[in-house]
Order: C-alpha cells, then sequence, then structure tokens
C-alpha cells in the first residue's frame, strides 16, 4: 500500500468509521509506515478499535514477529480445550467455561507478549496434551503448556485497542467472541444486548400419515419438556397449528395422542392452518376461502380451542409471500388475524437474514426452519449424519440464529414431536447450550407481542418490498396460477417531469407491439406506484393495471410515471420488482426544463 491507499477516515471533523476489521493479521502489520501513522492517528484521535485474524498455511515460519507490536507469533499448531478466560473484560454475551476436544484443523496460532498490554480471551495447550480442567483453573502441573489463542490488547503499548484472533471464523467460539469483540471496541455502540425471543410453532396438528404421528407417550413427552424448557426460557409455551379435517385419521395410539392434546388444551397456545391443510393460493375466490376457514373454527370452537390469538399460518407459506390478497382478507374477517410468518420474504439464507414486513394491517414475522423438515423424524437419517444437527445446535447456525436475532420464529411439525422426537432433542440441547456458553436472557412472548416488539426493534422493516415472484422457483410454486409476470413492464419512463416524458409515450404506443399501463382516475392518469402510497397496495393491484400482451415474445408493456425520477424509493422498489425492466429518461437544458415549469405554473 502506499500513500493515500486509505481512503479519507474523517468526515465533517468526525470519525467516518467506528470500527476497523482486518481479514489478515499480516496485512495490517505489513502496512507501510505513513498508512499505519494515518490508521493509528485516527484509531486514537477517535477512540477506534482494531478487529484482526491470523490464520497460517503450510509457508507460515514456525515462528514469527510482528513489525511495530510486541507480539510473537506460534503457527500451524493443533490445539485441543479451548478455555474462555472469566476475568477477560472482553466477555458479555460469552460465558467463561472450557470447550473440551480438539479444535478444528491444524493450522492455528498462538500469540505470547511480555506487554502488560496484552491479555489472554482464549487458552488452549497443544493436542498432544492432556486434557485440562475448566476455565481460568486448569488441571495443576499443566499450565505450560497452555497458549493465548485470543488476546486483547487493552491500549497500554500505543493507545490502539485490538482483538486479535489466532483462527478464523470458521470455529463457532470465534464467531460468538467476535460479538463480544465488537461490543467491546465501539464501547456498546454496536450491541445486540442480551434478551432474546423464542417462539417454537408446531404445524400440522393432527396433519400426517399413520405411522409419523404423536401418540399419547409423545404427548406427555412434549408436556413434560415444555415444563423442563420453562427453567431455561421464561413463560415457553408450544404453539400449536391445526388442520381439523385430519382429527382422527391415524392408528388407535395416534388417535389416543389426538385426544390428550385436545385434553391438554390450555397447557398449549394454539393457531389455525387451513381446515384441510390446502395452500390458500388454489382459492380465488372469497367466499369459498372463507367457507374453507370457518369448517376450521368451527372444528376450534366444537373442540375447546381457543380461537383470540390472531395469528395464523398458511400451509407451505402459500399466500403470506408472495401476497395473496384474499388470503388476507379472509384471515381478518374470518379469525380477526393481525400477526402471520413466513420463510419466504425475502427466500434467504442462511435464515437469519429474513427480515419481516406489514401488508394490510397484518404483521408479517421472519421464520426460521431450525433444520426440522416435515420428514425429518429419525436421528440417525438426519441429512448429512446426526452430526449436522448436533453441530448446528452446538455453536452452528441454529445457535447462530438465536444469537444475532433478537426474535426468532421457529418452524417445527407434528412429526418432528413423533417417532425419534427430534423437536424436543434440538430445543432442549439448544437451550442447555445456550445457557452453558452465554449470558442470553430467553424468553417467549405470544405471538401478537412478539410482533409488536419486533416492529419496535425494526421499524424500517414495516414497509415491504416486493420482488419479482418470477424470479425464485418457490415463489413461483406458491404463487396463483392464474397470476403471470407477463403483465409486468418490460421497460419504464421515468421522467423527469416537463421533459417530453408524455410526447415519447405516445410515439412509443404508436408501434403495434407495445403497450402501456391502463389510465385511471385514483392514479391521476399516471400509474405512481414505486413513488407513493399507492406501492402499499401490492404487486396485484400493480399489474391489475396492465393489460395481457398478446405476444410474450414480442409485446413490451411499459409504464410512463413521471415522478419516478427525483423519488428515493422508487430505484430500490423497480430493482427489486423489476431487474430486468430497461429505464428511459429524457434530459434536457435545465433552463427549458424551469421555463416549461413557470408556464404549467402561469
Amino acid at each position: 500500500m502506499g500513500k493515500g491507499d486509505l481512503s479519507p477516515l474523517p468526515d465533517k471533523g468526525r470519525g467516518r468509521y467506528i470500527l476497523v476489521i482486518y481479514e489478515s493479521l499480516l496485512k495490517y502489520a505489513h502496512t507501510d509506515s505513513w498508512n499505519r501513522q494515518l490508521l493509528h492517528q485516527y484509531c486514537l484521535r477517535y477512540r477506534v478499535g482494531i478487529i484482526t485474524f491470523h490464520r497460517a498455511n503450510q509457508n507460515s515460519p514456525p515462528l514469527l514477529n510482528l513489525r511495530g507490536l510486541p507480539l510473537l507469533l506460534r503457527t500451524n499448531q493443533a490445539l485441543r480445550d479451548a478455555s474462555v478466560m472469566s476475568r477477560s473484560p472482553l466477555l458479555h454475551l460469552t460465558r467463561a467455561g472450557t470447550d473440551r476436544g480438539p479444535l478444528p484443523g491444524d493450522d492455528w496460532t498462538t500469540f505470547t507478549s511480555n506487554h502488560s498490554s496484552y491479555q489472554a480471551v482464549v487458552q488452549a495447550r497443544p493436542r498432544g496434551e492432556a486434557p485440562v480442567g475448566s476455565g481460568d483453573n486448569p488441571v495443576p502441573g499443566f499450565s505450560r503448556g497452555l497458549q493465548d489463542t485470543v488476546v486483547l490488547d487493552v491500549g497500554l503499548f500505543d493507545g490502539v485497542q485490538r482483538v486479535v484472533f489466532g483462527h478464523g471464523l470458521g470455529y463457532w467460539l470465534h464467531r460468538l467472541l467476535l460479538v463480544d469483540a465488537i461490543t467491546y471496541l465501539t464501547d456498546r455502540k454496536l450491541s445486540l444486548g442480551l434478551e432474546r425471543h423464542i417462539l417454537v410453532d408446531i404445524d400440522d396438528i393432527f396433519v400426517g400419515k399413520e405411522g409419523t404421528r404423536m401418540n399419547t407417550k409423545d404427548v406427555k413427552a412434549l408436556l413434560d419438556t415444555q415444563n423442563q424448557l420453562r427453567s431455561q426460557i421464561t413463560n415457553f409455551t408450544f404453539n400449536l397449528g391445526f388442520s381439523g379435517k385430519f382429527y382422527h385419521t391415524g392408528s388407535e395410539e395416534e388417535d389416543d395422542g389426538d385426544d390428550l392434546l385436545l385434553g391438554s388444551v390450555l397447557e398449549f397456545w394454539w393457531f389455525p392452518h387451513m381446515f384441510s391443510h390446502m395452500q390458500p393460493h388454489l382459492f380465488n375466490n372469497l367466499t369459498s376461502l372463507q367457507e374453507h376457514m370457518m369448517l376450521n373454527k368451527d372444528f376450534a370452537l366444537d373442540h375447546g380451542i381457543p380461537v383470540d390469538q390472531g395469528y395464523a399460518v398458511a400451509p407451505h407459506h402459500s399466500g403470506v409471500y408472495p401476497v395473496h390478497l384474499q388470503l388476507y382478507e379472509t384471515w381478518r374477517k374470518v379469525w380477526d388475524i393481525r400477526v402471520t410468518s413466513t420463510e419466504e420474504y425475502p427466500h434467504l439464507k442462511p435464515a437469519r437474514y429474513r427480515k419481516g414486513f406489514i401488508h394490510n394491517d397484518i404483521m408479517v414475522l421472519p421464520r426460521q426452519t431450525c433444520g426440522l423438515f416435515t420428514h425429518t423424524i429419525y436421528y440417525e437419517d438426519y441429512p448429512g449424519g446426526p452430526e449436522e444437527l448436533d453441530n448446528s445446535i452446538m455453536g452452528g447456525e441454529l445457535f447462530l440464529t438465536v444469537l444475532l436475532n433478537p426474535i426468532s420464529v421457529f418452524m417445527t411439525h407434528l412429526s418432528n414431536y413423533g417417532n425419534d422426537r427430534l423437536g424436543l432433542y434440538t430445543f432442549l440441547h439448544l437451550a442447555d447450550f445456550i445457557s452453558t456458553w452465554t449470558h442470553l436472557q430467553l424468553d417467549t412472548l405470544p405471538p401478537l407481542q412478539l410482533a409488536q416488539k419486533y416492529f419496535a426493534l425494526f421499524p424500517q422493516q414495516r414497509q415491504p418490498l416486493w420482488q419479482n415472484p418470477c424470479d425464485d422457483k418457490r415463489h413461483r410454486d406458491i404463487w396463483s396460477k392464474e397470476k403471470t409476470c407477463d403483465r409486468l413492464p418490460k421497460f419504464l419512463v421515468i421522467g423527469p417531469q416537463k421533459t417530453g416524458t408524455t410526447a415519447l409515450s405516445l410515439f412509443l404506443l404508436m408501434h403495434p407491439s407495445i403497450s402501456s399501463s391502463f389510465s385511471s382516475t385514483k392514479t391521476y392518469e399516471e400509474v405512481q406506484f414505486f413513488n407513493t402510497n399507492n406501492y402499499h397496495l401490492g404487486i396485484d393491484w400493480y399489474m391489475e393495471l396492465f393489460p395481457l400482451p398478446s405476444n410474450v415474445s414480442s409485446d413490451f408493456l411499459f409504464e410512463k410515471s413521471s415522478a419516478y425520477f427525483p423519488s428515493e424509493d422508487a430505484p430500490r422498489r423497480a430493482a427489486a420488482l423489476l431487474p430486468k425492466a430497461k429505464i428511459l429518461t429524457v434530459l434536457i437544458n435545465p433552463s427549458d426544463r424551469a421555463y416549461s415549469w413557470y408556464q404549467c405554473l402561469e
């Protein structure tokens, strides 16, 4: 790096960045003196810390001194028994303890320093040595073998605070400690807090073929586990989603399980699926959809199931996203639904990146799978092997979902609680792992309270960002077959105003293969979808303003809304729904445009 390689760090007298993260410790240490001095001056002036990692390779020397830092690196080590130091000021989410057994890989780096600025956060020992004790008190006689694998530089050496990791983020404990490092070095300005809210839905109650459902022993285990989990998750209650048509359609033992569930109805929370588990996007008639929902409500009333929770989930997420307007309208009319959840907005992996939105006054929460699906019923048959499930629970994807999301709604199925009872296994072990390794405070809230808290935490997510349903196979599968993306425009005329866009539209319409959106008195001729509250009416409303093309391959639909050009919302919204659309704009001399506006005002 040479002079000027670093972008300007200050902005209007304030620091532009709150934290600096170097993927490579050596790249940071070998930065030329001018840039390094500039960086350190910035860190000192604005109290900015540095996080960095060292990942050894086969060409790394066994011993390495860092230029400008009193650290000696020992590379390519195979280690075991990582112990988190209880006295480290870095710890916030992380609880001290020892992760017994070999650490992944044999390319670990450890650190030695004779300067008081460096404090051990994690220590481990060479893999060939005997196991250690826990925490800060290893078994007597083994202290010589302890090596520092994560160190905190508290700033006594040169005023700059740093956290240095001797491996990458492939090790689960480093991901947890990275969150704490960010919290510590930003004086908790970037902090997740300790509260985590967890809701576990059990879909498909009464649904499932004979031999896969819950019997009385399974239901008793469900009740026992719920009580056990309440010692670690405040107010923990399983949330059961039912389809009444399938009540008493299993074996005799499974039918007895159905009866025990209903005999314990007040021990759980309940929410409706569709009566026969049909996908609501298959209903395009409000009356028939309402009649089907009423069958489930009648079943609930006949069997004492509470019907006032205000929460529902559609089978297969059908109709929730992409939105099926009839579902939202019927939900409100039959069940007074105010909250639902889905995995499909946006359809991302890892699941923890999903978001919520509000549509038609119904709050939609992001839903997580936790790795259990309808046919995931036997431990030994878990996809990828049982170790995949255990790794997800113990520091992997499921653990990270809870760690990084203040609110998590987990989807499970009836079949996960019979057979090998993987649902019970998963959440018991997850709660135990979280309580062992973190200071997180877990609780469960009813769906309506949970949704209110979610959108209080994330008010920017209230507005949805509609995506093109035809760009995602999963979305096409749960979207009405009567709808087509062929009614979406292939290009937009975006303005600006008073530049001749109306004339351009008229010229375009002279071509026999080009059609525009319909005029509408409600939208003042132009659609004004992407830049106004019309956007919240949804893409069904938008598509209804376009004709069906006579020839999909050759015809072109377009929309002209001249106010899109200066809009801050329109570019992001249009890019999400119409990622392949062409954009046409007309630019003229600003003085000519100003004169045109003047004539309009006259």
